[in-house]
């Protein structure tokens, strides 16, 4: 099993500590922000897998580029790129959204 530790800066004073690991075809990830000790939705897990490096204080800029190409071919590539996609959509629906509010306004103006 190989593993990368990071710790990235989050709203607590403490920096978050954000672990990967893999094992074989298996990649995992911890953080120990509140919302990644429950289980949730947790950015600076996200953000390190998307090369974001924004807020990382450990001197380990280098492993992130490692712990991305571990991500081909898990199930953890399949589930990030499934939210890619829902974002996407979500977003597409958020905009067509307000196009129609702009030409509903522009038709009911008497």
């Amino acid at each position: 099993m190989e593993e990368r530790v990071f710790f990235v800066q989050g709203s607590a004073q403490e920096p978050y500590k954000v672990s990967f690991q893999k094992n074989n075809n298996n990649l995992t990830a911890y953080c120990t922000c509140p919302a990644g000790e429950n289980g949730q939705y947790c950015k600076h897990r996200l953000n390190i897998l998307g090369g974001t490096t924004d807020g990382l204080v450990s001197e380990n800029i280098h492993d992130v580029e490692t712990v991305i190409s571990w991500l081909s071919g898990t199930d953890l590539e399949i589930a990030l790129n499934e939210f890619k996609f829902a974002e996407y959509q979500f977003d597409n629906a958020k905009r067509k959204l307000a196009e129609a509010k702009k030409r509903l306004s522009k038709s009911i103006r008497f």
